[in-house]
């Protein structure tokens, strides 16, 4: 039986991870930071099924503990201090858990368990104020926000150490994804909610930054695919993953309100407050080389995707008022 170790398992994309390594018969570990208040509603349905393991990625010691109890045969590192407006207000805090952590892990991998192969999520906001149009994998960086910044540090610490050291290490640049166990604060788990809000009567107004942001928006279960398939290879490599479709964040609100029979310009304010000091404008991801060498490929559509999650949460808050 494999066995896998995932940090950031109770994540969006841990969550969606967890549940496809479990799929394919393995034992599957979750570093899992001690908190007051434990948010685990992504994985209520697995914890039966997944070992957790106390650990930090600030804290070199319990990463070398974590792996000497898993022995785990693949590594995924999704944890991050991952929301890019935040990172603008902990900018150090982001640094120390968004580039230094994927050092701890890496070093903690290469002191324990070297032949474990080693998966890092990088992210299409690398390219940030982009160079060129599609992003691919050679594609130069442009970080815009202290989180893109640290999330290259990451992706070339990893590949420092698969060079200097020999590992199996690779970086899966990730274009946006989401799904209904997307974080409340994202943009559009934000829309979602807030039009399963509106229409059920529970807000009146939805408050938002840029609309005309595009963004490359992809499924969450079909992207944690491509992180399993990038670590089955002969070879680590770094894959961009994404749908080559681009949208707005206002075709996103138009399709979330039309699906439950509502015109968004109705109740969307657009808020200074909720714009970034340095916005990107456009990502669109090329993962042709995943198609290519992975034989990856997007499955759920962008409207799909956005009637997928605002069904979510119409159903959760009908569930409360029936209470």
């Amino acid at each position: 039986m494999k066995k896998a170790l995932i940090t950031g398992i109770t994540g969006q994309d841990g969550s969606y991870l967890a549940e496809l390594l479990l799929n394919k018969g393995y034992k599957v570990y979750g570093l899992k930071r001690r908190t007051a208040l434990p948010n685990v509603e992504n994985i209520n349905h697995l914890k039966n099924e997944i070992e957790f393991i106390p650990g930090d990625l600030t804290d070199l010691s319990s990463l070398i503990e974590a792996i000497n109890i898993a022995k785990p045969d693949e590594i995924y590192n999704l944890a991050a201090q991952s929301f890019v407006a935040d990172s603008w207000s902990q900018p150090i805090l982001t640094g120390e858990i968004t580039a230094l952590g994927v050092t701890n892990l890496l070093e903690a991998v290469k002191r324990v368990k070297p032949e474990s192969r080693f998966y890092q999520a990088s992210s299409s906001e690398m390219f940030g104020k982009v160079v060129e149009t599609p992003q691919k994998e050679s594609t130069p960086f442009y970080p815009r926000s202290p989180y893109a910044v640290a999330k290259v540090y990451g992706h070339w610490i990893t590949i420092n150490y698969r060079e200097s050291y020999n590992l199996y290490t690779c970086s899966g640049i990730l274009f946006n994804h989401e799904s209904p166990r997307r974080g409340i604060e994202f943009v559009t788990r934000k829309i979602s909610d807030g039009v399963a809000r509106i229409k059920l009567g529970l807000q009146r107004e939805l408050r938002l930054g840029n609309l005309k942001a595009n963004r490359d928006w992809g499924f969450a279960g079909d992207y944690v695919k491509a992180m399993w398939l990038m670590l089955q290879q002969d070879t680590p490599e770094e894959f961009v993953i994404a749908t080559g479709k681009t949208h707005t964040v206002e075709e996103f609100v138009e399709i979330a309100f039309r699906h439950v029979g509502l015109n968004w310009q109705d109740f969307v304010i657009q808020d200074p407050a909720f714009m970034r000091p340095a916005e990107v404008d456009l990502l669109l991801g090329d993962s042709s080389k995943a198609k290519r060498v992975l034989g990856w490929e997007p499955n759920v559509t962008f409207e799909h995707l956005i009637k997928m999650m605002v069904e979510s949460d119409l159903e959760k808050y009908k569930c409360k008022k029936s209470k």
